[in-house]
């Protein structure tokens, strides 16, 4: 197999995100002045961090060199962006070069990846990327955001002043408890389920898998009630509740919904429905997305937030947090010499690899779009 060839400068392009409601940017300026003192280029598009509140200024003086050229950015050799890239931005994307966003499969499209692939672009899904236990460390990022930030918003939306219930998320000495119901107990639950206990809330967790339901015991180091998604209990619960939270990670790219119409004209009026999982399909048939500037709506009387990419709300900490990951994955690139002496060097990396060398990589997004897929270790015979 062909030697890494040693630390090796990278020149790194940061875009402007043009996607709708996205308020993060792959890098902060910290995180660029760490790059560009250890040798590297960093290039980023003029005004890209203002939604996030950080500056072209803070950019130029980490060292950055601001472009107002997009297709400039873009020729950068590794592209490093959160969202994917539209059409217009993949035609700017110099063949055999990098890019490093998010994939998003339920909302990806064949022409997409027939576009990388014309390219031949190495695609790095960030969401796929695995840290060195097997956890995926934007994934679990993102989620601990959401799950600390739909508690707030519930508050907000229970709020007399928004027309809510005009009840206390939480509770007070000689009033009960507000009644929270989470669905799903991954990441986005454990962090919504600690931040409501912590205003005194009473909380149900519904998920199909037992032991997520006892991790998340574990990891709130209550004995709160939890259950399996069976209809009668759920549709009970669903009655009395004043808050649902659907926080349910879609399988295999397809969203699963557990809430049916009838099932949401039985809750009370005027509760509320968050739906974390809306950018995935949702979990409540009455689901229907929503924007930050217009964020709700009412359906048998129960107010729906349905916004996807809730981490936007938030976007300096979101941008803090995605340049914690990135920062030491692009240090270790240059490292080891090259994005393919990375892939092949470090498996982790590899599970975030979705096409290579004009190939599907991945497995499940090869089947999901009926084209064919090539495992990335049939390339190891050509680096000898």
């Amino acid at each position: 197999m062909k030697e890494a060839r040693g630390s090796t400068s990278l020149f790194i392009g940061i875009p402007k995100e043009v996607s709708l409601q996205e308020n993060r940017v792959s890098l902060n300026p910290e995180s660029v002045g760490l790059l560009v003192a250890n040798g590297h280029q960093v290039v980023v598009e003029t005004t890209a961090g203002i939604k996030a509140k950080f500056s072209d200024r803070e950019y130029s003086e980490a060292g950055a060199r601001i472009s107002y050229n997009t297709q400039e950015v873009f020729k950068s050799n590794i592209v490093l962006k959160i969202e994917p890239p539209t059409p217009e931005e993949i035609n700017y994307l110099v063949p055999g070069k990098t890019l490093i966003s998010a994939f998003q499969i339920g909302n990806q499209t064949v022409d997409y990846l027939k576009a990388l692939n014309e390219k031949r672009i190495t695609g790095v899904a960030i969401e796929q990327i695995e840290d060195k236990v097997g956890g995926l460390p934007a994934v679990r990022a993102m989620s601990e955001i959401a799950g600390s930030t739909v508690i707030p918003i519930a508050t907000e939306y229970l709020s007399s002043v928004n027309d809510g219930k005009g009840i206390l998320l939480g509770g007070i000495t000689g009033v009960p408890p507000t009644k929270v119901l989470i669905l799903g107990a991954g990441t986005v639950a454990e962090f919504a389920a600690r931040a409501a206990l912590g205003l005194g809330a009473q909380i149900k967790v519904f998920d199909n898998h037992i032991y997520k339901l006892r991790r998340i015991k574990h990891a709130l180091g209550q004995q709160i009630y939890t259950s399996t998604i069976d209809a009668a209990t759920l549709i009970d619960s669903l009655k009395s509740a004043d808050v649902v939270i659907g926080a349910i990670r879609a399988e295999k790219g397809k969203g699963s919904i557990v809430v049916s119409e009838e099932m949401v004209s039985s809750m009370k009026p005027d509760s509320i429905i968050i739906d974390v999982s809306i950018d995935q399909g949702g979990c409540f048939e009455t689901s229907r997305l929503t924007t930050h500037s217009n964020p709700v709506y009412k359906k048998f009387g129960v107010i729906h937030y349905c916004v996807p990419n809730i981490a936007s709300r938030v976007a300096r900490t979101a941008t803090n947090a995605f340049s914690h990951i990135f920062t030491p994955v692009l240090l270790q690139i240059a490292k080891a010499g090259s994005v393919e002496d990375m892939i092949f060097a470090n498996r982790w990396f590899m599970k975030g690899v979705y096409t290579f060398k004009g190939n599907i990589t991945n497995a499940e997004i090869g089947t999901k779009f009926k084209l064919k897929c090539k495992d990335l270790s049939l390339f190891i015979g050509t680096r000898f």
